[in-house]
């Protein structure tokens, strides 16, 4: 079977008493892609092909039929999220992590980069306000590739 659209989110649900529910987890990079080939927790293999720049979210609903549902999870992601109590400490942070070009997320005033020992390493150097979690990313890390000389 071949997915061409997301039909709902499974938080729009009330009640999911009675259906059954088959699950497609997806790692957050996986999301940006718009062919892919899955298989479920039922061990059923399926593609998906969005149209119109659709990408999928947490919780999207694939397909619903007969109390039957097939939905998308995002795996969790190992990340530093980081929360600056000044501009200058946030000026040490941009300074600090500039040149490694990481990608980062900004939500409520706070940082979200991939892990990476080394800037947990320079975070506790400079004494910055930082804290390590598992989290569903909103949105995935777009990686950029590109040539970069110093």
């Amino acid at each position: 079977m071949i997915f061409n659209e997301v039909i709902g989110n499974i938080k729009d649900i009330d009640n999911l008493d009675g259906y059954h529910v088959e699950t497609i987890y997806l790692n957050s990079e996986d999301m940006l892609k718009r062919i892919l080939r899955v298989s479920s927790d039922q061990n059923r293999e399926y593609g998906i092909t969005l149209e119109n720049n659709e990408k999928l979210k947490d919780g999207d609903i694939l397909y619903n039929k007969d109390k039957n549902i097939i939905v998308v999870k995002v795996n969790s992601e190992d990340v530093l999220i980081i929360t600056p109590s000044t501009i200058t400490e946030m000026g040490i942070i941009a300074h600090s992590l500039g040149n490694r070009h990481l990608q980062a997320q900004f939500e409520n005033d706070k940082m979200i980069i991939q892990y990476d020992r080394l800037v947990e390493e320079e975070l506790k150097k400079d004494n910055i306000n930082y804290e390590r979690k598992n989290i569903v990313l909103k949105k995935a890390f777009k990686h950029v590739e590109f040539a970069h000389r110093h």
